[in-house]
């Protein structure tokens, strides 16, 4: 069965932000994607913690790179990419079931260079506070997700 979303965790470093965000695509019937390298063991007990006793049925895919995974998207799959590197807010992406909305490692985010390339598909959560540090990243992974459910399941 086809996920209505997928989350791309590309480099993370910390497990219980994996961890949490395999609870959130538990919750909301996503498939989790991390791309390698990893900060932490997919054993190790943080991210088994906060995912609790569900992490063995997280919906979960390991990619050596993030191309890898782009080649094994479905056609006509949108990546959108979230960074405080762009200006478009999150809520004016047109969410589509079957997409892949894709955060970076948590100390430096996605490379400039993908945030560049994805033009429109770029996009950041809102804050008001312009220069405020960007937000944990499974803080970021539950704002996006829940407005992209809102979007395709109305």
């Amino acid at each position: 069965m086809t996920p209505d979303h997928h989350i791309v965790l590309v480099a993370p470093e910390i497990p219980h932000n994996a961890g949490a965000a395999g609870r959130l695509a538990l919750a909301t019937g996503a498939r989790l994607h991390l791309v390698k390298p990893l900060g932490f063991s997919l054993e190790d007990k943080h991210v088994r913690r906060t995912g609790l006793d569900y992490w063995h049925k997280v919906d979960l895919c390991v990619w050596d790179s993030f191309e890898e995974l782009q080649a094994a998207a479905d056609d006509g799959a949108n990546f959108w990419y979230l960074s405080t590197k762009t200006t478009r807010a999150h809520w004016d992406a047109d969410f589509r079931k079957g997409d892949y909305l894709v955060f970076g490692c948590e100390s430096r985010g996605l490379p400039e260079s993908m945030v560049k390339a994805a033009g429109d598909q770029g996009i950041r959560i809102p804050m008001v506070e312009e220069g405020t540090r960007s937000l944990n990243l499974s803080t970021a992974v539950a704002i996006t997700l829940y407005e992209a459910v809102r979007q395709v399941r109305g």
